[in-house]
């Protein structure tokens, strides 16, 4: 289990975004020294008003509302959220079958969607993207 998790637990960025491997917890995150300062004091004091150290960004997202503290700090970030979710898809012969797609979605629409259907459709979050230039608006 923990070298299926392993693949999901990382830190990169690029020149517009940060992303987040959806199986981090916010202690690892905390302690990775690769992730940068300004993250972790925005986790320290704003994502921690509702959440614990323990909890990972995957069950954190997944159960996040509108109504949470973290949920306003994460959309001033202009986060975004990499998905999996089971998707019917027409084959060639016009027959219909259901798999994976990977999506990538605003965090507003991902908590839109009820949590009833988030199990029906057997999403699973991979990962977490913040903007750069969000990350360097946001005032600590």
């Amino acid at each position: 289990m923990e070298t299926e998790n392993r693949d999901y637990k990382y830190f990169m960025q690029d020149t517009s975004s940060v992303y987040l491997g959806a199986k981090l917890s916010y202690a690892e995150l905390l302690q990775d020294e690769m992730v940068n300062f300004k993250y972790k004091s925005i986790v320290e004091y704003y994502i921690f008003k509702d959440t614990e150290p323990e909890t990972t960004l995957e069950s954190h997202l997944y159960y996040m509302t509108r109504e949470q503290f973290s949920f306003r700090t994460y959309e001033q970030l202009k986060a975004k959220v990499k998905i999996s979710i089971l998707e019917d898809k027409k084959t060639l012969f016009g027959k219909e079958k259901t798999e994976y797609t990977t999506k990538v979605m605003p965090l507003s629409d991902f908590v839109d969607m009820n949590l009833a259907k988030k199990k029906a459709k057997g999403v699973m979050i991979q990962e977490l993207a913040l903007s750069k230039l969000g990350l360097m608006a946001f005032s600590v």
